[in-house]
């Protein structure tokens, strides 16, 4: 399969040089620019009462989205046959897959955390969660990044893979514009309540499979299956996501460790029920056992599209 052969490649790319900082600051990134735009059409449109700001976010993830698979799709269709075909859609694919990046923030947080720097693992969790780090103690630290760290795994990494093994470029392209509208838009606050309710409900949808593809691949390089599938099971569907909940269950379940919880973000304390609850909290040499099963559940990813690829 041409499309299993351009993600497997497009991965090992990304696990081997992520993106480099030099080319951020030379062009930006391309979910910076689908950013720009979400930006620039929210100002404009979210206004209004409640029926105008649905029916005007609605159409801001219909021009999101148009601006994102159009291209795509072009650059698809002029694709070569052939190796050198999968070889430029590898390339173009690339810088759309996070592995790499999620790795590294979450590392940033462990090597201060296990040095015993707990005002330098907050400073570097608060750069991928949304929680007020100063409230945060060491357990707290530890979780908000492996939290992260599972929910971002299906949404950074093996959702994109999906869609493009799926659809192609066009595929792994509108996923990510999707993504990016609910982490920019589909918010539960009086601003985005309504403006950014279609973009929510899309990105549920299209999560719906890579979320429990991505706890049934945690599970199986665990070492843990059955505790980590038993965890997931009773324990994903509490979530306060339909989707976040099955990797950081089977994460919770594999690790031996209790995720979620109540959190504070800014002056809302958020009262969310505990994932595997009863195990004991996270620490630093949890930390470091994540994100060992991170890599290799990324491995087994890759090794699954290079299969389907020989297919």
């Amino acid at each position: 399969m041409t499309f299993a052969a351009m993600m497997a490649l497009a991965l090992a790319m990304d696990a081997a040089i992520g993106w480099p900082p030099r080319l951020f600051r030379a062009v930006g990134h391309p979910v910076t620019w689908l950013g720009a735009l979400i930006s620039a059409l929210e100002a404009r449109w979210n206004r209004g009462d409640g029926a105008r700001r649905r029916a005007m976010g609605a159409l801001c993830v219909g021009a999101v989205l148009l601006a994102a698979a159009l291209p795509a799709f072009a650059l698809q269709l002029a694709l070569p046959a052939g190796l050198t075909g999968i070889l430029i859609g590898a390339l173009l694919a690339w810088p759309w897959i996070a592995a790499r990046s999620l790795h590294d923030h979450v590392a940033a947080v462990a090597r201060p955390l296990a040095a015993g720097d707990l005002a330098a693992a907050r400073r570097a969790v608060a750069m991928i969660v949304g929680r007020d780090p100063e409230a945060l103690e060491e357990a707290g630290v530890a979780r908000a990044a492996i939290e992260s760290l599972a929910e971002n795994a299906s949404d950074g990494v093996v959702a994109p893979l999906f869609w493009g093994l799926i659809a192609g470029l066009p595929g792994l392209v509108t996923y990510k514009a999707i993504n990016t509208l609910d982490s920019m838009i589909g918010h539960r606050n009086p601003r985005y309540e309504d403006f950014g309710k279609a973009a929510a409900r899309l990105d549920d949808l299209v999560n719906l499979i890579p979320a429990r593809l991505t706890g049934l691949a945690f599970a199986a390089v665990s070492g843990r299956a059955r505790r980590a599938l038993r965890t997931m099971w009773r324990d994903a569907r509490h979530h306060r996501s339909p989707n976040a909940g099955w990797p950081e269950a089977a994460m919770a379940g594999a690790l031996g460790i209790r995720l979620s919880g109540p959190r504070i973000y800014g002056d809302r304390v958020a009262e969310e029920p505990w994932v595997n609850g009863r195990a004991p909290d996270p620490d630093a040499p949890e930390m470091a056992r994540a994100l060992a099963l991170y890599i290799r559940a990324m491995i087994l990813c890759g090794a699954g599209l290079i299969v389907l690829a020989l297919i």
